[in-house]
Protein backbone atom coordinates (compact mmCIF):
# COMPACT_ATOMS: atom_id res chain seq x y z
CA UNK A 1 0.00 0.00 0.00
CA UNK A 2 1.14 3.71 -0.82
CA UNK A 3 1.55 6.84 0.57
CA UNK A 4 -1.72 9.85 -0.27
CA UNK A 5 -1.39 12.88 -1.21
CA UNK A 6 -4.13 14.65 -1.09
CA UNK A 7 -4.24 18.67 -1.84
CA UNK A 8 -6.46 20.66 -3.95
CA UNK A 9 -6.02 24.25 -6.21
CA UNK A 10 -8.55 25.43 -4.37
CA UNK A 11 -6.91 25.94 -1.46
CA UNK A 12 -4.44 28.52 -3.59
CA UNK A 13 -7.12 30.89 -3.63
CA UNK A 14 -7.15 31.73 0.07
CA UNK A 15 -5.30 34.93 -0.44
CA UNK A 16 -3.73 36.91 2.56
CA UNK A 17 -2.44 40.57 3.20
CA UNK A 18 0.64 41.13 1.78
CA UNK A 19 3.65 39.94 3.64
CA UNK A 20 1.29 37.65 5.51
CA UNK A 21 3.35 34.23 6.50
CA UNK A 22 0.45 32.20 5.53
CA UNK A 23 0.41 32.62 1.92
CA UNK A 24 -0.15 30.38 -1.16
CA UNK A 25 3.46 29.82 -1.84
CA UNK A 26 3.38 27.79 0.85
CA UNK A 27 1.56 24.57 -1.08
CA UNK A 28 3.74 25.77 -4.18
CA UNK A 29 7.26 25.26 -1.92
CA UNK A 30 6.00 22.10 -1.11
CA UNK A 31 4.40 20.71 -4.33
CA UNK A 32 7.99 21.30 -5.93
CA UNK A 33 9.33 19.23 -3.10
CA UNK A 34 7.52 16.21 -3.93
CA UNK A 35 8.25 16.74 -7.67
CA UNK A 36 11.51 14.32 -6.95
CA UNK A 37 12.14 11.26 -8.82
CA UNK A 38 11.62 9.38 -5.40
CA UNK A 39 8.30 10.70 -4.74
CA UNK A 40 7.00 9.33 -7.93
CA UNK A 41 5.29 6.70 -6.51
CA UNK A 42 3.07 8.79 -4.18
CA UNK A 43 -0.58 8.08 -5.00
CA UNK A 44 -1.76 11.70 -5.77
CA UNK A 45 -5.76 12.97 -5.37
CA UNK A 46 -7.56 16.07 -5.44
CA UNK A 47 -9.65 17.22 -2.13
CA UNK A 48 -12.97 16.52 -1.99
CA UNK A 49 -14.95 19.52 -0.75
CA UNK A 50 -16.28 18.71 3.11
CA UNK A 51 -19.91 18.93 3.33
CA UNK A 52 -20.94 21.30 6.04
CA UNK A 53 -22.86 18.53 8.12
CA UNK A 54 -18.92 17.13 8.68
CA UNK A 55 -17.38 20.37 9.25
CA UNK A 56 -20.44 20.47 12.39
CA UNK A 57 -18.91 17.98 14.14
CA UNK A 58 -16.75 20.16 15.25
CA UNK A 59 -17.77 23.44 15.10
CA UNK A 60 -21.55 24.90 15.17
CA UNK A 61 -23.67 25.27 12.11
CA UNK A 62 -24.58 28.72 13.03
CA UNK A 63 -19.96 29.31 13.30
CA UNK A 64 -19.88 27.61 10.00
CA UNK A 65 -22.93 29.87 8.07
CA UNK A 66 -21.39 32.94 10.42
CA UNK A 67 -18.02 32.28 8.10
CA UNK A 68 -19.58 31.51 5.16
CA UNK A 69 -21.56 34.63 4.94
CA UNK A 70 -17.75 36.79 5.96
CA UNK A 71 -16.57 35.53 2.59
CA UNK A 72 -16.19 38.86 0.70
CA UNK A 73 -16.67 39.22 -2.81
CA UNK A 74 -14.07 40.84 -3.34
CA UNK A 75 -10.71 42.28 -1.60
CA UNK A 76 -9.62 40.87 1.74
CA UNK A 77 -12.23 41.05 4.99
CA UNK A 78 -10.13 40.62 8.83
CA UNK A 79 -11.74 38.19 11.29
CA UNK A 80 -9.14 39.20 13.83
CA UNK A 81 -5.91 40.86 14.02
CA UNK A 82 -4.27 37.58 12.06
CA UNK A 83 -6.76 35.48 10.62
CA UNK A 84 -8.60 37.24 7.35
CA UNK A 85 -10.58 35.97 4.57
CA UNK A 86 -10.40 36.80 0.96
CA UNK A 87 -13.24 35.26 -2.12
CA UNK A 88 -11.51 32.10 -2.48
CA UNK A 89 -11.29 31.39 1.31
CA UNK A 90 -14.41 29.57 2.27
CA UNK A 91 -13.98 26.68 -0.53
CA UNK A 92 -10.06 26.62 0.35
CA UNK A 93 -11.37 25.81 3.82
CA UNK A 94 -13.86 23.06 2.91
CA UNK A 95 -11.21 22.22 0.61
CA UNK A 96 -8.93 21.80 3.69
CA UNK A 97 -11.50 19.87 5.51
CA UNK A 98 -12.70 17.70 2.97
CA UNK A 99 -9.22 16.42 2.09
CA UNK A 100 -8.58 15.34 6.02
CA UNK A 101 -11.89 13.68 6.01
CA UNK A 102 -10.90 12.11 2.67
CA UNK A 103 -7.75 10.94 3.78
CA UNK A 104 -9.63 9.26 6.89
CA UNK A 105 -11.89 7.21 4.65
CA UNK A 106 -9.00 5.96 2.72
CA UNK A 107 -6.83 5.16 5.27
CA UNK A 108 -9.44 3.62 7.57
CA UNK A 109 -10.95 1.64 4.97
CA UNK A 110 -7.03 0.55 4.03
CA UNK A 111 -6.96 1.80 0.29
CA UNK A 112 -3.46 3.38 1.58
CA UNK A 113 -1.05 2.84 3.88
CA UNK A 114 -1.17 6.43 5.39
CA UNK A 115 -2.06 9.92 4.28
CA UNK A 116 -0.54 13.85 3.75
CA UNK A 117 -3.36 16.63 3.78
CA UNK A 118 -1.08 19.65 1.72
CA UNK A 119 -3.62 21.93 2.03
CA UNK A 120 -4.51 25.51 3.45
CA UNK A 121 -6.07 27.32 5.66
CA UNK A 122 -4.34 24.99 8.38
CA UNK A 123 -6.72 24.59 11.53
CA UNK A 124 -5.51 23.90 14.59
CA UNK A 125 -6.26 27.09 16.50
CA UNK A 126 -10.20 27.14 15.36
CA UNK A 127 -12.04 26.79 18.56
CA UNK A 128 -15.49 25.53 18.39
CA UNK A 129 -17.11 28.75 17.30
CA UNK A 130 -14.01 31.15 16.80
CA UNK A 131 -11.02 31.43 13.64
CA UNK A 132 -7.50 31.59 15.23
CA UNK A 133 -4.39 31.98 14.21
CA UNK A 134 -4.43 32.17 10.39
CA UNK A 135 -7.21 29.04 11.05
CA UNK A 136 -10.86 28.64 9.77
CA UNK A 137 -11.91 25.53 10.21
CA UNK A 138 -9.91 22.69 12.66
CA UNK A 139 -8.80 20.29 9.97
CA UNK A 140 -7.35 17.59 12.22
CA UNK A 141 -10.00 17.93 14.91
CA UNK A 142 -12.41 17.38 12.41
CA UNK A 143 -10.76 13.97 11.05
CA UNK A 144 -10.56 12.54 14.29
CA UNK A 145 -14.25 13.04 15.04
CA UNK A 146 -15.50 11.81 11.75
CA UNK A 147 -13.42 9.00 12.08
CA UNK A 148 -15.14 8.31 14.79
CA UNK A 149 -18.80 8.87 13.35
CA UNK A 150 -18.35 7.43 10.08
CA UNK A 151 -15.91 4.54 10.88
CA UNK A 152 -16.73 3.82 14.31
CA UNK A 153 -13.33 4.49 15.42
CA UNK A 154 -13.58 4.47 19.22
CA UNK A 155 -10.30 6.12 20.48
CA UNK A 156 -8.48 8.31 18.24
CA UNK A 157 -5.26 10.52 19.10
CA UNK A 158 -3.84 13.79 17.06
CA UNK A 159 -0.26 14.64 17.81
CA UNK A 160 0.68 18.36 17.22
CA UNK A 161 4.64 19.22 16.36
CA UNK A 162 3.62 22.54 15.53
CA UNK A 163 5.34 25.04 17.14
CA UNK A 164 2.86 26.76 18.21
CA UNK A 165 -0.18 25.13 20.48
CA UNK A 166 -2.91 24.26 18.99
CA UNK A 167 -5.93 25.55 21.20
CA UNK A 168 -8.76 24.82 19.15
CA UNK A 169 -7.66 21.31 18.77
CA UNK A 170 -7.35 21.39 23.43
CA UNK A 171 -10.79 23.09 23.01
CA UNK A 172 -12.65 20.77 20.87
CA UNK A 173 -11.67 17.77 22.68
CA UNK A 174 -11.41 19.03 26.55
CA UNK A 175 -13.91 17.08 27.73
CA UNK A 176 -13.73 14.14 25.72
CA UNK A 177 -12.26 11.10 26.75
CA UNK A 178 -12.50 9.45 23.40
CA UNK A 179 -9.81 11.27 21.89
CA UNK A 180 -6.42 12.10 22.99
CA UNK A 181 -4.32 15.80 21.81
CA UNK A 182 -0.86 15.72 22.38
CA UNK A 183 1.40 19.01 21.65
CA UNK A 184 4.75 19.44 21.47
CA UNK A 185 5.22 23.83 21.54
CA UNK A 186 6.83 26.64 22.29
CA UNK A 187 6.29 28.37 25.51
CA UNK A 188 5.68 31.05 25.88
CA UNK A 189 4.07 31.84 22.70
CA UNK A 190 1.21 32.63 21.23
CA UNK A 191 -1.68 31.59 21.65
CA UNK A 192 -0.78 31.46 25.26
CA UNK A 193 -2.34 27.89 25.81
CA UNK A 194 -0.55 24.52 26.27
CA UNK A 195 1.20 24.34 29.65
CA UNK A 196 1.81 21.00 31.20
CA UNK A 197 -1.33 21.00 33.88
CA UNK A 198 -4.20 21.33 31.06
CA UNK A 199 -4.92 18.10 31.11
CA UNK A 200 -8.80 18.13 29.83
CA UNK A 201 -11.38 16.80 32.22
CA UNK A 202 -10.26 12.88 31.63
CA UNK A 203 -6.61 13.54 31.15
CA UNK A 204 -6.60 13.06 27.46
CA UNK A 205 -4.70 16.43 26.79
CA UNK A 206 -1.16 16.00 27.24
CA UNK A 207 1.20 19.15 26.49
CA UNK A 208 4.57 19.34 26.42
CA UNK A 209 5.76 22.75 26.18
CA UNK A 210 9.58 23.31 25.38
CA UNK A 211 11.51 26.60 26.16
CA UNK A 212 12.20 28.83 23.37
CA UNK A 213 15.75 28.05 21.96
CA UNK A 214 15.28 24.67 22.34
CA UNK A 215 16.72 21.76 20.07
CA UNK A 216 16.45 18.90 18.21
CA UNK A 217 17.58 16.69 21.33
CA UNK A 218 14.84 18.50 23.54
CA UNK A 219 11.76 17.74 21.25
CA UNK A 220 12.86 14.15 21.00
CA UNK A 221 12.91 13.63 25.07
CA UNK A 222 9.99 15.16 25.05
CA UNK A 223 8.21 13.43 22.66
CA UNK A 224 9.76 10.16 24.34
CA UNK A 225 9.16 10.74 27.91
CA UNK A 226 5.82 12.75 27.80
CA UNK A 227 4.09 11.96 24.76
CA UNK A 228 5.03 8.90 23.40
CA UNK A 229 4.49 6.27 26.81
CA UNK A 230 1.10 8.18 26.77
CA UNK A 231 0.08 7.63 23.12
CA UNK A 232 0.60 4.42 23.82
CA UNK A 233 -1.70 3.51 26.67
CA UNK A 234 -4.41 5.27 25.28
CA UNK A 235 -3.75 2.70 22.41
CA UNK A 236 -5.56 4.90 19.52
CA UNK A 237 -7.30 3.40 16.40
CA UNK A 238 -6.28 6.15 13.92
CA UNK A 239 -3.93 8.65 14.79
CA UNK A 240 -4.30 11.76 13.21
CA UNK A 241 -0.71 14.69 13.17
CA UNK A 242 -0.80 17.78 13.03
CA UNK A 243 2.09 18.71 11.16
CA UNK A 244 3.52 22.07 11.63
CA UNK A 245 6.69 22.40 10.81
CA UNK A 246 7.43 26.04 12.27
CA UNK A 247 9.28 24.55 14.75
CA UNK A 248 12.16 24.52 12.45
CA UNK A 249 15.32 26.97 13.24
CA UNK A 250 14.78 29.22 10.06
CA UNK A 251 11.38 29.58 10.56
CA UNK A 252 10.47 33.32 11.31
CA UNK A 253 7.60 32.98 13.81
CA UNK A 254 9.27 31.10 16.48
CA UNK A 255 12.25 30.20 18.38
CA UNK A 256 13.25 26.59 18.16
CA UNK A 257 16.06 24.84 16.77
CA UNK A 258 14.62 21.63 14.65
CA UNK A 259 15.76 20.49 11.53
CA UNK A 260 13.86 18.39 9.04
CA UNK A 261 15.71 15.19 10.42
CA UNK A 262 14.19 16.04 14.02
CA UNK A 263 10.73 15.79 11.98
CA UNK A 264 11.42 12.86 10.02
CA UNK A 265 12.14 11.14 13.34
CA UNK A 266 9.04 12.24 15.36
CA UNK A 267 6.32 11.16 12.30
CA UNK A 268 8.83 7.71 12.40
CA UNK A 269 8.07 7.04 16.51
CA UNK A 270 4.13 7.87 15.75
CA UNK A 271 3.94 5.45 13.23
CA UNK A 272 5.37 2.53 15.55
CA UNK A 273 2.74 3.41 18.16
CA UNK A 274 -0.01 3.56 15.19
CA UNK A 275 1.68 0.08 13.99
CA UNK A 276 0.92 -1.06 17.49
CA UNK A 277 -2.55 -0.48 18.05
CA UNK A 278 -4.02 1.33 15.29
CA UNK A 279 -2.74 -1.43 12.66
CA UNK A 280 -0.54 1.67 10.89
CA UNK A 281 -3.67 3.57 10.10
CA UNK A 282 -2.31 7.78 10.61
CA UNK A 283 -3.80 10.52 8.62
CA UNK A 284 -1.36 13.98 8.42
CA UNK A 285 -2.17 17.45 7.97
CA UNK A 286 -0.86 19.97 7.16
CA UNK A 287 -0.33 22.92 10.32
CA UNK A 288 2.25 25.44 9.80
CA UNK A 289 5.64 26.42 8.57
CA UNK A 290 6.62 29.32 7.07
CA UNK A 291 10.35 29.76 5.70
CA UNK A 292 9.31 28.63 2.30
CA UNK A 293 13.08 26.12 2.05
CA UNK A 294 12.52 24.80 5.58
CA UNK A 295 9.11 23.84 4.62
CA UNK A 296 9.45 22.29 1.45
CA UNK A 297 12.77 20.41 3.43
CA UNK A 298 10.59 19.33 6.50
CA UNK A 299 7.49 18.51 4.74
CA UNK A 300 9.95 15.94 2.15
CA UNK A 301 11.39 14.39 4.85
CA UNK A 302 7.84 14.17 6.98
CA UNK A 303 6.54 12.54 3.66
CA UNK A 304 9.62 10.16 3.31
CA UNK A 305 9.14 9.04 6.56
CA UNK A 306 5.34 8.47 5.33
CA UNK A 307 6.54 6.27 2.85
CA UNK A 308 9.20 4.47 4.92
CA UNK A 309 11.83 5.77 2.68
Amino acid sequence: MSTLLITHPACLDHLTPLGHPERPERLHAIERALEAEKYQTLARVEAPMAPVEVVALCHSMDYVVQIREATPREGLVRLDADTSMSPGSYAAALCAAGGAVFAVDEVVTKKVANAFVAARPPGHHAETARPMGFCLFNNAAIAARYAQHRHGISRAAIVDFDVHHGNGSQDIFWADRTVMYCSTHQMPLYPGTGAANERGEHDTIVNAPLRPGAGGDTFRAALEQTILPRLNDFAPELVVISAGFDAHMRDPLANLNLTEDDFAWATRRIMEVADCCAEGRVVSVLEGGYDLEALADSAAAHVTALMRG
